[in-house]
């Protein structure tokens, strides 16, 4: 275990069932952070709705175990933090134009999903739980995906791009602290992808369609209809062809 130039630790096994799990665990036996877990493999890696999360060897899987140090009912905003900060890191290896943000928090090169993001509350801690395709990119998808390793070669190493993922989020962090959730957001919506697009969110029993607004100051998204705009605080969204640009 080493530490980062912020000071957080880092942690890196060789397999884990998943880094999720692994501060689910860690909050349970009443360890502290701010900590990296890091996982060169998985066998039980998921995402939202406990979704498998398909990552083999080479592919960045990483949880950020930390307190906020901000109420609880703001802790949904780091969603928008990290994915700011993984945009960022992205960048450092790929021209940023062909980077976009999707709501609510992933990742996409030229349109391909590249990168997810999980928020989960542990009760005095959260863990930000982040999976990025370096070199596989899961097959038979709903949507399109993408690697890192078709625009870079060879991709950045998981220990490198966690040091350059931390740095990025603290200073978003630092940011959403002394500022609030409006620049985030700015920051965000500048970067998302589809804003002014037709769109259909995918809720638990239904499924809207609309032209997609942005999002509010809360975060949740706003879709514009012939039944008129509503906002959501969470769903899945699928872009029409044209707006996955």
């Amino acid at each position: 275990m080493r530490k980062l130039p912020s000071g957080t630790l880092i942690e890196v096994f060789d397999t884990l069932d998943s880094t999720s799990a692994e501060a689910r665990r860690r909050a349970e036996s009443g360890a502290g952070g701010p900590v990296w877990i890091l996982a060169l493999r998985q066998t039980a890696g998921y995402g939202r709705r406990g979704r498998r999360w398909e990552q083999e060897t080479g592919d960045f899987a990483g949880t950020l175990f930390f307190k906020p140090d901000a109420p609880m009912e703001r802790w949904g905003q780091l969603s928008f933090v990290i994915a700011l900060a993984l945009a960022a890191t992205v960048d450092e290896t790929i021209s940023e134009d062909k980077i976009a943000l999707k709501w609510p928090n992933d990742v996409l090169i030229e349109g391909g999903k590249c990168g997810g993001i999980l928020l989960e509350n542990l009760g005095s801690h959260l863990a930000i739980g982040i999976g990025v395709n370096m070199v596989t990119a899961p097959e038979g998808m709903p949507y399109a995906v993408a690697r890192l390793v078709d625009h870079v070669s060879p991709p950045p190493g998981p220990g490198a791009f966690a040091a350059s993922l931390d740095g990025h989020f603290w200073t978003y962090y630092a940011e959403w602290k002394k500022a609030g959730f409006g620049p985030i957001r700015d920051a965000w919506l500048a970067r998302a992808g589809g804003v002014g697009s037709a769109i259909t969110v995918r809720l638990p029993n239904q499924e809207l369609s609309g032209v997609f607004e942005g999002i509010d100051e809360t975060g949740a998204l706003i879709l514009r209809s012939e039944a008129g705009t509503r906002t959501i605080a969470a769903g899945e969204v699928f872009f029409s062809p044209q707006s996955q640009e």
